[in-house]
């Protein structure tokens, strides 16, 4: 693991990594993009190491992915045991017991107790596919509902079920049919206030499914249980509880889509349970295993048979040293208490930032749950959305040798998902030159 503190050897971007920009430039397409142009060649605990000798404080962990850090022991070990008995098969033409194993972690792991079944995959974004194609099945229904605000990947029926249009969309359609959007629950811009968001929204969908849509054609409602990149918006007390119980009236396989928020990430073993929510299918990826591609469906077992053999799966599907990886990871998220560690982060994160908060701040809203802690960027005095004043902000971190992100449906959130490792000595430092930053751009907007 590299030294934890954070190293500042040259500016940043160094000059290596600006060397390599140049071949990235010629090599690899324009589409795809970079938050912060470093190379890293050595990543561990809350840092990354550049090729310049950089040591670059984590707020970020690959996007929700490394939350037991990106070289854990018990991780890496069982990724090489399992690299060097064999790396694939294909689960679907001869089988192996990482596959299973995992799946019954799940089984165990997520909300009910009632019987469980789960099928692996490799990104987020097929498991939200394999979950629809499975609700579909087991209801004989073709609608789809989600929400505003949501990303639910970027494949042809996830791009329809993705709210926000650039970059995610624009010129990509057209899309999947039959994927119908109702209002997010969103307190911050609710429009007759935060208090009414709960019972207003439900209302909206409630009103949109049984007239517009007929609740015999809906399949699936899915949701996010707190959004990720429409700005990590927690919808209001109630409000999961209510969609669930109706979509559970009307025949409705309720999915939650957790690929984010799961596996300890919020203070929970997943976010649902915040809630008390029991949802029908939830899929799960990003901190399944620890930086190697994996993803699930795990739901109601008689819901998860609907598809018949063969109707499931994929080449690299539940992969073995992917399984060996996950399995490794969640050891760490138990037996490290990983759940009580985000609820830590949270108490010593969260009243730091809500005290940059206040009626003349670029602040409008400090959001979030455990480790996944957001905040919304606007004009001061108002609720007008400053994309280019988080931008700013996530500039000045980059250069300070703090990896933030900037998310968010109008581009003007922060978003900090350290990994759940993270040492509090480190987390402190960032955030103090968070702060910084937000103090020098706010300082800068007010004179303008």
């Amino acid at each position: 693991m590299p030294e934890q503190r954070r190293i500042l050897a040259t500016a940043i971007p160094g000059p290596l990594s600006l060397e390599r920009q140049v071949q990235r430039k010629a090599e690899l397409a324009n589409g795809l993009g970079t938050t912060m142009p470093v190379f890293i060649e050595r990543a561990g605990g809350g840092i990354l190491v550049d090729v310049d000798g950089n040591h670059i404080i984590d707020l970020a962990s690959g996007i929700a992915v490394t939350s037991v850090g990106a070289s854990h022991p018990a991780v890496t070990q069982r990724i090489a045991e399992q690299a060097a008995r064999f790396t694939h098969t294909c689960f679907l033409v001869t089988e192996y017991d990482g596959f299973v194993d995992v799946a019954a972690a799940l089984n165990r792991l997520t909300p009910g107790e009632h019987a469980k079944k789960t099928a692996l995959f490799s990104t987020g974004a097929e498991a939200v596919e394999n979950a629809i194609k499975i609700a579909r099945t087991a209801t004989g229904r073709t609608a789809v509902v989600v929400l505003g605000h949501a990303y639910h990947g970027r494949t042809s029926l996830t791009m329809a079920m993705t709210s926000k249009n650039a970059p995610y969309k624009q010129g990509f359609g057209p899309f999947a049919p039959d994927v119908h959007r109702v209002p997010s629950p969103y307190p911050y811009r609710w429009p007759s206030g935060p208090e009414k968001a709960a019972e207003e929204a439900f209302a909206a969908l409630e009103e949109i499914v049984t007239t517009q849509l007929g609740a015999t054609n809906v399949a699936a409602i899915v949701v996010e249980p707190i959004q990720g990149e429409g700005g990590f918006i927690v919808p209001p007390p109630g409000y999961l509880a209510k969609v669930q119980q109706f979509a559970h009236e009307h025949g409705i396989v309720f999915v939650a889509d957790e690929i984010q928020t799961g596996l300890a990430r919020t203070g929970a073993m997943f976010a649902c349970d915040h809630e008390g929510v029991v949802p029908d299918l939830i899929t799960t990826a990003k901190a399944l295993a620890g930086g190697m591609p994996l993803a699930a469906v795990t739901g109601r077992a008689e819901i998860m048979d609907a598809v018949a053999a063969g109707g499931l799966g994929g080449t690299y599907a539940g992969n073995p040293v992917a399984c060996a990886a996950a399995l490794g990871a969640l050891e760490v998220i138990e037996s490290e208490d990983l759940v009580g560690r985000a609820r830590e982060i949270e108490a010593r994160v969260r009243p730091r930032l809500e005290a940059a908060c206040g009626p003349d701040s670029v602040v409008g809203e400090v959001r979030g749950r455990g480790a996944m802690l957001a905040l919304e960027f606007v004009r001061p005095g108002t609720t007008e959305p400053a994309p280019e004043v988080a931008k700013a902000v996530v500039e000045r971190c980059h250069q300070e040798g703090v990896l933030t992100l900037q998310c968010g449906t109008y581009g003007n959130v922060i978003r900090l998902l350290p990994p759940l490792v993270i040492g509090f000595d480190l987390l402190d430092e960032a955030v103090d030159v968070l702060l910084d930053a937000i103090a020098a751009v706010g300082a800068l907007e007010t004179q303008a």
